[in-house]
C-alpha cells in the first residue's frame, strides 16, 4: 500500500480509501467510479425496499468489488444484511476491500479473489441478493447468475457497453446479447429491453423468471433491478413478454410483436417503406410503480448525497410505469415534418386534451410516452405551429 497515493472519500454514511488515479479506466490500481456514486445510492434504497418485502436477513454478493465500496456500504447503509460476500480477481483489490470493512468497522464481511463466473457456481444458492456491475458487459456472468440465484431473489446489473445495446455497433449486440439492436431515438429503452430480455431467457433455463422492478438509464450506463422468481410454468408464461418492437425510419412509425418466432410486418401501414426489426427483447414491464413508490418513500430514511438526482429520476421513472413502449423524440418528428417544433409543454397539453395519455421520459429531456397514434400527433404538432 506504501505504493500509493491514497485517498479518502465519503458516500453516503460510509468512508472509503483507494488509491489516486488520473483517469477512471480499467487500468487504474483500484477501480472506484465518482460518478457512479448516483447508481450506489439508488442501490442502497432498492436493497433496502427488497428486504423490508422479504422481511428477512439478507446474503449479499458484490461481484466485482474493486475498492469495496458497494458490499461495504450495503453493509453498513441497510438494515437487516446478514452476510455481504466481495469478489474480485485483483490482489490490490482484495486489500483495499479489507482496509475498507476495517475502516468502518464493519463484521461478517468476506472478500474473495476469484474469477466472477466461477465464484457464483460455487455459492449456489448462497445469496439473496446478486450485484453484477462490471466493467463493460454483464452478459458473460449472467448464465452463472441464474444459475447461482435463490428463488424470491434480487439481481442487480449494470451494463456499460451502450453503443452495443443502442446499435451503435450491431454485432457486438448479437454476440452478446443474442439481439439485434436499431439506434432510434428511443435506443436506450430498446437497450434495456434488449438487456432485460436476454437475462430472461438466460435464467428460463433454470425455470427461473423475472420481474423488473426498477430500470434507468443514466449517462454512460444502464442498471436494471430484477427481483428473480422460480417456477417451469411461470417462466413459460413469463417468457410470452419476449418480441420484437419493428421500426419506420421514414415516418417513425412502430409497433411492437411478442413470440420469438412471430410473424413481423415488412411495411409500415403509415407510409409503406421497409420496417426495420429490433429484438429478441423484453416487453414486459420495466418498471414498477409500487416498488418506486417504496424507493422514494425511503429516501428520508437514508444519508444519501445525490437525494435530489434520485427523487428527479424516481419520479420520472414512476411517471413511465404504465405508459407505452417507446417513445417520441419531439425534435425528431419535427425534422421528419420539415417544421420548427412547437413548445414542448402544449404538445402535451394537447395530447391530454385530445384524451390520450401521455408521459414525459427520463431518457430524453424532449420525449414523450403516449397512446396516441403517430399521425395523430404529427396532426397536433402541425395544428400548434400553424
Amino acid at each position: 500500500m506504501e505504493n500509493y497515493e491514497l485517498e479518502t472519500i465519503k458516500e453516503g454514511t460510509t468512508d472509503i480509501q483507494f488509491p489516486k488515479f488520473d483517469k477512471v479506466s480499467s487500468e487504474a490500481p483500484v477501480f472506484y467510479n465518482p460518478k457512479m456514486e448516483l447508481n450506489r445510492d439508488i442501490s442502497i434504497l432498492a436493497l433496502q425496499v427488497f428486504q423490508r418485502r422479504e422481511n428477512r436477513s439478507l446474503n449479499v454478493c458484490d461481484l466485482f468489488g474493486g475498492s469495496g465500496i458497494r458490499g461495504v456500504r450495503y453493509k453498513n447503509e441497510i438494515d437487516g444484511i446478514d452476510q455481504v460476500a466481495i469478489n474480485d480477481i485483483s490482489e490490490t483489490a482484495n486489500e483495499f476491500e479489507k482496509i475498507n470493512v476495517s475502516l468502518n468497522n464493519l463484521e461478517d464481511i468476506t472478500i474473495s479473489q476469484n474469477d466472477a463466473s466461477l465464484f457464483l457456481r460455487n455459492n449456489r444458492g448462497r445469496f439473496d441478493i446478486i450485484d453484477i456491475d462490471p466493467f463493460g458487459t454483464p452478459s458473460p456472468f449472467l448464465d452463472s447468475a441464474g444459475y447461482c440465484a435463490r428463488k424470491n431473489s434480487l439481481l442487480c446489473v449494470t451494463a456499460t457497453d451502450t453503443s452495443a445495446l443502442c446499435g451503435t455497433y450491431k454485432e457486438p449486440c448479437i454476440r452478446k446479447y443474442n439481439a439485434k439492436p436499431y439506434k432510434s431515438e428511443y435506443c436506450h429503452e430498446n437497450g434495456i429491453r434488449i438487456l432485460a430480455g436476454y437475462t430472461a431467457l438466460t435464467l428460463a433455463k433454470y425455470k427461473k423468471y423475472i420481474s423488473v422492478k426498477l430500470s434507468h438509464s443514466t449517462e454512460h450506463y444502464m442498471r436494471l433491478y430484477i427481483e428473480v422468481l422460480k417456477g417451469s410454468k411461470a417462466t413459460d408464461e413469463s417468457l410470452e413478454n419476449i418480441g420484437y418492437i419493428s421500426h419506420c425510419k421514414e415516418c417513425l412509425y412502430r409497433e411492437t410483436n411478442k413470440g420469438m418466432a412471430t410473424n413481423l410486418n415488412h411495411t409500415c401501414p403509415e407510409c409503406g417503406e421497409k420496417l426495420i426489426h429490433a429484438g429478441p427483447l423484453w416487453l414486459g414491464p420495466i418498471q414498477d410503480r409500487e416498488f418506486i413508490e417504496e424507493m422514494i418513500e425511503e429516501i428520508d430514511n437514508k444519508t444519501l448525497n445525490t437525494k435530489d438526482k434520485i427523487l428527479k429520476l424516481l419520479n420520472q421513472c414512476l411517471e413511465e410505469a404504465d405508459s407505452e413502449i417507446t417513445f417520441y423524440d419531439i425534435h425528431t418528428l419535427c425534422r421528419v415534418l420539415k417544421i420548427s417544433a412547437p413548445k414542448f409543454d402544449l404538445i402535451i397539453e394537447k395530447i391530454k386534451e385530445n384524451g390520450y395519455n401521455v408521459v414525459k421520459t427520463h431518457y430524453s429531456p424532449l420525449g414523450i410516452k403516449t397512446d396516441m397514434p403517430i399521425s395523430e400527433i404529427k396532426k397536433v404538432i402541425q395544428e400548434l405551429v400553424n
